[in-house]
């Protein structure tokens, strides 16, 4: 539920300047991964096949889950992953009515390459991309998102 507090101008700059940072690096990714030959799509559902806990596949349901996207969005974009060399589908061992995801060396090659990017530039971007105040935005959230 919303903070009932007034915002104040810091609040509209805090969030501004959190939008900002957040869209600059985005831009950089989009750019790094064209480079490499990638949609952002593709780089995402990439890095949430190889980010899932204690797995190296997943389901369609669980990648659009990940990337926000509707299973027949997940679907087209997991079609245009393995035309493009980068997953595989197999069927799932314990349940055959499941599909399973998983990534190709090329897939694997291009990930990793592209992780790597990202790491160093969120490195550089140390102590500037940050959330300005983030726990004071709202006495509400401050008390209740330590909880």
């Amino acid at each position: 539920m919303p903070s009932s507090r007034k915002l104040a101008k810091s609040d509209f700059e805090a969030l501004s300047e959190f939008r900002y940072q957040l869209r600059r690096f985005l831009r950089f990714s989009e750019l790094a991964v064209g480079k490499e030959g990638l949609t952002p799509q593709q780089y995402l559902l990439l890095l949430h096949l190889k980010g899932l806990p204690g797995r190296e596949s997943a389901t369609v349901g669980e990648l659009a889950e990940r990337l926000q996207i509707l299973p027949h969005g997940a679907l087209a974009l997991v079609n245009r992953c393995e035309e493009a060399g980068l997953i595989t589908r197999s069927e799932d061992a314990s349940d055959r009515r499941q599909v399973r995801i998983g990534m190709t060396a090329l897939g694997e090659t291009k990930l990793r390459s592209l992780a790597a990017l990202h790491r160093a530039e969120l490195e550089s971007l140390d102590g500037l991309f940050r959330v300005v105040d983030i726990f004071g935005f709202g006495d509400d959230f401050n008390d209740k998102g330590k909880a």
